[in-house]
């Protein structure tokens, strides 16, 4: 079953090379990296012990930072290195772990010989995966040289439970190579119980975005984007973060309905970077005065209606100065993106329908009346209704005050995942394993060639 997993995965690399081709000439992705990403690292034998975080992208790694916190002090004797697989996981990871880890690099594809070339490299003394990183050929090697492996901040949502439902006889045996899974809730562990994992290895631990939502932005950089921009004179500010097309569209035009009837500026923050021009030309096409936060400041930064928020790691650093965080990837069906951050920062929320990356924790808002999420809807009829709620919200200060008030709450109730998960996976610290270099299954095999 890996040799035709190794199989596909090859095939399907050949399938989307053309579209590979055009996101690196386009908009240069996948060509950074790409060295690590085929397994060449360099040799980190000489560091002290060393714990492997994986983290896909912004979203987990922005959850990791309560865990690498709590990392760093209960096992001081162990260097940390940080594996993403998207460009802008890179950048944060960078932001957020430069000072604390050794190395920062991408995740290998997950060819047998490409990933031992990476394990022979780092050589790690645990790996940790955050949220449901199961690539097979790496577990697989991982158990080869006894590295312990734990799955934590788990989730398995139901449409991920479905697709992995059609690979279970293969799921079952990869789970085979994962010491402990520290999942979010007891659904996420009846989930993966259900696709082959051994109950005695599951446990639940809560979810680290609670605690990671509580960690405070920089200060320095709040302040610097308010100054710039003008945002202490009293004028509402709503936040749209995280959007995704063509919620950016669906936005602007409830802010151009929001500005007829009372003073109201805009912050614009999109999800991908390679959006940045799109977005901006989309500002530029509707006639309202705007600012990029990547141009060179200008006197008039202060007057725009409009701030295009064109940058990696600042989203954070601006929850605080909003009135309203409206939270993308919802109107649109992406799932939805992080609420607790924002809501953590005091700031009423607002999000689209479309929430299923983050079901438990918009349910939880919802029930304490701490969130206000729209009906699912599109276009015009989309526009129509944000318009109503955020003129509702900024007519209404005490409503606003409520909702941030309750979601604080929320937050402070449901904090401790880091704490939990620390104890759950501490074991995993004394496990006594061969030295990589006395395993034959570490001797990286010859890339085929045609």
């Amino acid at each position: 079953m890996y040799l035709a997993y190794s199989l596909l995965l090859s095939v399907g690399l050949l399938v989307l090379i053309p579209y590979f081709l055009y996101q690196a000439l386009a908009h240069g992705k996948y060509l950074e990296g790409l060295r690590q990403r085929l397994g060449s690292l360099s040799p980190m034998a000489g560091q002290r012990s060393l714990i492997w975080l994986h983290c896909v992208s912004v979203g987990e790694t922005q959850a990791a930072r309560p865990l690498v916190e709590r990392l760093r002090k209960e096992f001081p004797d162990h260097a940390l290195v940080v594996s993403t697989i998207t460009r802008t996981g890179q950048r944060l990871a960078a932001d957020v772990f430069g000072r604390h880890a050794a190395a920062i690099f991408y995740f290998p594809f997950d060819w047998r010989w490409s990933v031992r070339r990476a394990l022979r490299a780092v050589n790690p003394s645990v790996v940790l995966l955050m949220e449901t990183e199961l690539w097979p050929n790496f577990l697989r090697e991982c158990k080869a040289r006894e590295i312990p492996v734990a799955l934590v901040n788990g989730r398995i949502s139901r449409q991920s439970y479905r697709r992995y439902s059609l690979i279970k006889p293969f799921l079952r045996r990869v789970l085979e190579s994962v010491n402990i899974a520290v999942m979010q809730s007891e659904a996420d562990a009846g989930r993966l119980q259900q696709l082959g994992m051994r109950a005695d290895r599951i446990r639940t631990a809560g979810n680290l975005k609670f605690d990671a939502g509580a960690l405070p932005p920089t200060g320095e950089k709040t302040a610097e984007i308010r100054e710039r921009f003008g945002l202490d004179d009293g004028t509402p500010l709503i936040l749209a973060a995280s959007t995704h097309a063509p919620e950016e569209k669906i936005v602007l035009e409830s802010f151009s309905k929001l500005q007829r009837s009372q003073p109201v500026r805009l912050m614009l923050a999109p999800r991908h970077p390679e959006r940045f021009a799109e977005v901006a030309s989309l500002i530029q096409n509707s006639g309202m005065p705007w600012a990029k936060r990547t141009n060179a400041p200008e006197a008039t930064d202060a007057e725009a209606k409009v701030i295009l928020l064109d940058t990696i790691g600042e989203l954070p650093a601006t929850y605080t100065l909003a009135t309203v965080v409206f939270v993308g990837g919802s109107i649109v069906d992406r799932g939805g993106h992080n609420v607790l951050e924002p809501a953590a920062a005091g700031v009423p929320v607002v999000t689209g329908a479309h929430t299923h990356n983050f079901h438990a924790i918009v349910d939880l808002l919802n029930e304490a009346d701490a969130l206000v999420q729209l009906p699912a809807l599109e276009g015009n009829a989309a526009s129509d209704e944000l318009a109503k709620v955020l003129n509702g919200l900024l007519a209404d200060p005490q409503r606003r005050n409520e909702l941030a008030t309750r979601a604080k709450q929320l937050i402070a109730t449901n904090q401790g995942a880091a704490d939990r998960t620390i104890n759950l996976i501490a074991p995993l610290f004394s496990t006594k394993r061969r030295d990589s270099s006395q395993s034959k299954s570490v001797l990286a095999a010859k890339p085929q060639t045609s």
